[in-house]
């Protein structure tokens, strides 16, 4: 991985990301078409989907609009996750620190997709495993010391990445980097970044999308 794994806040954003604007003015102006906001996803665009840099300017607390949650999933630390997720563009958790908390357990024994909600938002950003097994997601995880993910497990609605291959959500949340191999993208994300507990209608959303899954399956057979 390319990130280095040390984070400091800096006294000003600017001072760690260079090329970061100092304001989000301009920022989501349409096209020369007039009709479509630069960082949408355009129909038929190949993954990943990119955004430009002024996803990442400098909003109310660094490059987002508010701190990190108080409590995070799999107990991981709200100050570091802060500082990743705000505070940063290039460095990143310790490799393996996902093992340090309570995440690897708890998805050895879900039964299903787990979905990780961004740490400042609780907006959805990666659903997993999907077209894969559970043990094909955590040993590619090990391997690579930071949650990986592919095409199909990322929540597009919600991320970016931009050509530096910052992976990003639409929000400003620094999320990771698109660190491509031989099988094609591989997002490798940090756990604080993505460890947010889903809102009370991300939950209801959740229970209803997963008991119409349920009746159907019951009707097929």
């Amino acid at each position: 991985r390319q990130e280095k794994t040390q984070v400091r806040r800096p006294e000003k954003v600017s001072s760690l990301c260079g090329h970061v604007s100092t304001s989000c003015e301009g920022r989501g102006n349409r096209n020369s078409m007039g009709n479509q906001n630069s960082n949408d996803p355009v129909i038929g665009q190949r993954f990943p989907f990119f955004g430009d840099d002024s996803i990442m300017c400098q909003k109310a607390h660094g490059t987002c609009n508010a701190s990190a949650q108080q409590n995070m999933r799999w107990n991981c630390d709200r100050k570091l996750a802060d500082n990743v997720c705000c505070f940063n563009r290039h460095y990143a958790e310790h490799s393996g620190y996902w093992k340090t908390t309570e995440f690897r357990q708890y998805a050895l024994g879900s039964t299903g997709e787990i979905i990780f909600y961004d740490s400042v938002t609780t907006k959805s950003l990666f659903i997993a495993p999907r077209g894969r097994s559970m043990q094909d997601f955590i040993k590619e995880t090990s391997s690579h010391g930071w949650p990986s993910f592919r095409d199909p497990e990322v929540v597009w609605e919600n991320v970016r990445c931009l050509k530096s291959g910052e992976a990003v959500s639409v929000d400003g949340t620094h999320l990771g980097h698109n660190i491509p191999d031989h099988q094609g993208n591989r997002y490798c994300i940090n756990l604080v970044s993505i460890a947010g507990q889903p809102s009370t209608e991300a939950r209801i959303a959740w229970c209803r999308s997963h008991t119409l899954s349920l009746l159907s399956s019951a009707l097929n057979d």
